[in-house]
């Protein structure tokens, strides 16, 4: 068997597969090269590419997040209330009178600042004009009602599984008209609503989570009115509790749904020592709103409806309320 052709057939084997090798060592090194960038890249456009779309928020339920270091946004509400009955002191709904009426226009602004990255300062104002009818009488009042101030502090920032989290400091401010009411106005001139003339300091916690589509948000908060002679009587309110619940359905294009709950809840106030019963407050709001977002601005358009209660009227309301940052 002739020896030579195996000897030139081993030769060029040899060199195809040194050839060969050096082929795959190359390939396999782009290969893991790309690999290695495409995990990188990926990591990396998962942390750029976080869902976090902005929005109004709900009306009443805290978002957890602050506004930041250095920034300064502006939050004006504009309200319409109607009433169409009230929640007596049994929770029985009783509806208006024929030929009643009660309504009312609100401004608010909301103001926030951030101190640092953890520390935010806000404040709140509110205007409001007040009509009523009871048959042939008619009054109509405007005036401030309470103002607010707040600090808050962002204790956890969301993770994966941890929602964000942020404390609330409080204070009300009886800034608003509580006594010595004209009886011919209709109670129109009384423009403070919760413990009216008392200074409340209030201690709460809120939760912001977001789980694509949906940011859920909820909230509690619990104030202490401090005594207050209110027309020559010390009056002292019980304690209450303002409960909140929001969430938001993110659609395309900036628009989002929202729906929250907001309860409060307070026991019966003391004049002059004694206890008044049946003076207990309590009232559940339910709220639907679709909104529009931007970087720049924020707004929204709702309408929440008191569906059960004590002690309270039974409103109506239209909101429109916008966010703008500086």
């Amino acid at each position: 068997m002739p020896q030579a052709p195996r000897q030139e057939n081993n030769i060029e084997g040899m060199i195809m597969f040194r050839k060969y090798l050096m082929i795959s060592a190359a390939l396999g090194l782009i290969l893991f090269s790309n690999i290695r960038y495409g995990f990188a890249s990926h990591e990396e456009d998962k942390n750029l590419s976080r869902w976090c779309p902005v929005s109004a928020g709900p009306l009443t339920t805290w978002t957890a997040p602050l506004c930041g270091k250095g920034e300064f946004a502006v939050q004006p509400f504009l309200f319409y209330n109607k009433t169409r009955g009230t929640f007596n002191s049994d929770g029985h709904y009783d509806s208006l009178p024929q030929g009643n009426k009660k309504y009312q226009y609100q401004q608010q602004l909301f103001i926030q600042y951030g101190l640092t990255d953890k520390l935010e300062a806000d404040a709140q104002v509110v205007y409001q004009e007040n009509y009523a009818k009871q048959g042939d009488l008619k009054a109509h009042s405007s005036g401030w009602g309470d103002s607010y101030l707040f600090l808050r502090y962002c204790a956890i920032e969301e993770t994966d599984l941890i929602p964000h989290i942020s404390g609330l400091f409080q204070l009300k401010i009886p800034t608003g008209k509580y006594q010595k009411l004209d009886p011919h106005k209709l109670d129109t001139d009384s423009m403070s609503a919760t413990s009216p003339g008392s200074f409340d300091h209030g201690y709460g916690i809120m939760f912001t989570k977001k789980i694509e589509p949906f940011i859920l948000h909820f909230d509690a908060i619990y104030s202490m009115p401090l005594e207050r002679e209110v027309d020559g009587i010390k009056t002292k309110y019980a304690r209450y509790l303002n409960y909140d619940f929001g969430v938001e359905y993110c659609l395309s294009r900036g628009f989002n749904l929202m729906f929250e709950f907001n309860g409060f809840l307070q026991g019966d106030k003391t004049r002059g020592g004694e206890k008044v019963s049946a003076s207990d407050v309590g009232y559940l709001t339910i709220s639907p709103g679709i909104g529009w977002s931007d970087e720049k601005i924020q707004a929204l358009l709702a309408y929440q409806r008191v569906a059960a209660g004590t002690n309270t009227d039974a409103n109506d309301s239209l909101v429109l309320t916008f966010v703008y940052t500086f």
